[in-house]
């Protein structure tokens, strides 16, 4: 594998080749920031890339101790990536937002932990939606990240930067966060995998909170086989996070990966289906044959509660935004503003003008629908959905389903811009991928296709609770059995 190419090996690759000799971190890593340096002029995916001699440094210890036979860790010096809502002692975490330039953050999350101690090296911290709150990274403070696939058009978000960087081999693997899809819609939208974990399987310890009850820390990576190594570092009991399962860390989940559909029984669900984009309906209906020709039962499968999943979803998560956002008033984080001339209302107030429009928006839609005069007709709904949605999916796991699939989203990846005076419209994007949040199943977006216009389709599929094994396994073989797909173009 010559220097011009090694970049494009995935994690399993990658880790075979500094193990064997074949290249070295230090090779490997330098490869990668020279192509940082030439690529973010054109997809803008990080807002902050770390000392390149520090990280070089880091790269001939990791070289030294695998030439000397010590233990360096399952990742051995890979680059990676973080979405900037998780934080990194010593670096810059913005959540996108102006209201957080200037912080640095004074501890590591849980996850950054323990991608350190398994020998991974994080090169930047990748650009998201503001707060995590959006589906185009369109609502970054510091401008989108473009698709690799076409810089006309958006990568998805919140975690767009993250999808962005891993299509474009701006590092091997990069961590989202998935709140109601935003790993996996940009995933979708760039040709890469994206796995949102069961709730608890990862610890949220570090992680910038937007909506505590429903999201995730997931890896995004080019192979499934890529994401379920990086699962394994990060995944495991944190005493630093109360809702972690009780799940043993550093698990192997590549463990059985290979194993195949045969018997599996899978979904196919009308809701998530209907009325999608043609050329996205198309590629469903093949996936489902791939998986039958491996050996699995396919059939179509009614969930009704998913037509009102959007609306419980919304009312929850900005109800919880609300809350989790009230702290930034700018006394205990923000930027300098002059206190003279304000009473505590009109500063915090002025403050508060730094969030964008997004940001805004579910702000005040969170106050008013968790107000005393409002709780009932809309947010105490909401959880009343929820409660139904996830009594609607449990049964058909129980009764009937090892897999239920649709596609990722419904709709093509869209120009930059197309969207954005129309919330509405914008918030139906997450139509099929907000139930495994709301039920706290684990789900995962797998490349599948290109369109005509080459735009990539991705298929969603979603087991049930820490049912993740099979969910990778799944996963991993409709990877095996879908249609060879192109390159992304550059």
């Amino acid at each position: 594998m010559n220097h011009s190419s090694i970049i494009r090996a995935s994690a399993l690759e990658y880790v075979r080749g500094v193990t064997s000799g074949e290249f070295t971190a230090e090779e490997f890593l330098s490869e990668t920031l020279s192509r940082i340096e030439e690529a973010e002029a054109r997809y803008n995916a990080y807002l902050h890339v770390e000392d390149g001699q520090k990280l070089l440094a880091r790269a001939r210890e990791i070289d030294r101790g695998i030439k000397s036979g010590q233990k360096v860790g399952l990742l051995a010096g890979m680059p990676v990536s973080i979405k900037d809502n998780i934080c990194m002692r010593g670096s810059r975490t913005t959540c996108g937002s102006r209201m957080l330039e200037g912080f640095v953050a004074p501890y590591d999350a849980t996850a950054v932990s323990r991608l350190n101690a398994e020998g991974g090296i994080i090169v930047a911290k990748a650009n998201m939606d503001e707060f995590a709150m959006g589906l185009t990274t369109e609502f970054s403070a510091y401008g989108p990240s473009r698709n690799p696939w076409n810089t006309g058009y958006v990568p998805g978000g919140s975690s767009g930067g993250s999808a962005v960087a891993a299509a474009a081999f701006e590092c091997v693997a990069s961590l989202g966060s998935d709140t109601g899809g935003s790993v996996r819609n940009p995933a979708s939208f760039c040709s890469v995998v994206g796995y949102k974990p069961t709730y608890g399987l990862v610890s949220r310890h570090g992680l910038v909170s937007y909506a505590n009850s429903i999201e995730q820390i997931g890896p995004i990576a080019r192979t499934v086989s890529d994401a379920a190594l990086v699962l394994g570092v990060i995944a495991g009991r944190d005493e630093h996070d109360d809702t972690t399962a009780d799940a043993t860390p550093a698990t192997d989940y590549l463990e059985g990966i290979e194993g195949g559909v045969e018997g599996m029984r899978v979904g196919i669900v009308d809701e998530m289906t209907e009325g999608a984009d043609p050329e996205v309906a198309r590629a469903a209906e093949r996936a489902a044959g791939n998986l039958e020709a491996a050996g699995a039962s396919c059939e179509r499968v009614s969930l009704d509660m998913v037509g009102y999943s959007v609306p419980s979803y919304y009312t929850i998560t900005a109800a919880e935004a609300a809350s989790n956002l009230a702290r930034y008033d700018n006394l205990r984080y923000g930027y300098d503003l002059p206190l003279d001339g304000y009473e505590f209302n009109s500063y915090v107030a002025e403050a508060r003008g730094r969030f964008g429009p997004e940001v805004t928006r579910r702000m005040i839609l969170g106050g008013y629908v968790s107000s005393a005069g409002h709780a009932g007709r809309y947010y105490l709904k909401a959880l009343k959905v929820r409660a139904k949605l996830t009594r609607e999916v449990a049964d058909a796991f129980a009764s009937s389903y090892d897999i239920l699939m649709a596609p990722t989203v419904p709709i093509l990846p869209f120009r930059i811009g197309e969207k954005t005076d129309d919330p509405v419209s914008l918030f139906m994007v997450d139509l099929n991928t907000v139930t495994a949040n709301l039920t706290r199943r684990p789900a995962v977006s797998v490349p599948y296709a290109v369109s005509a216009g080459g735009l990539p389709i991705g298929i969603q599929m979603m087991a049930d609770s820490m049912q993740d094994r099979t969910l990778l396994r799944a996963a991993r073989a409709l990877e095996m059995r879908r249609p060879p797909l192109p390159e992304v173009p550059d």
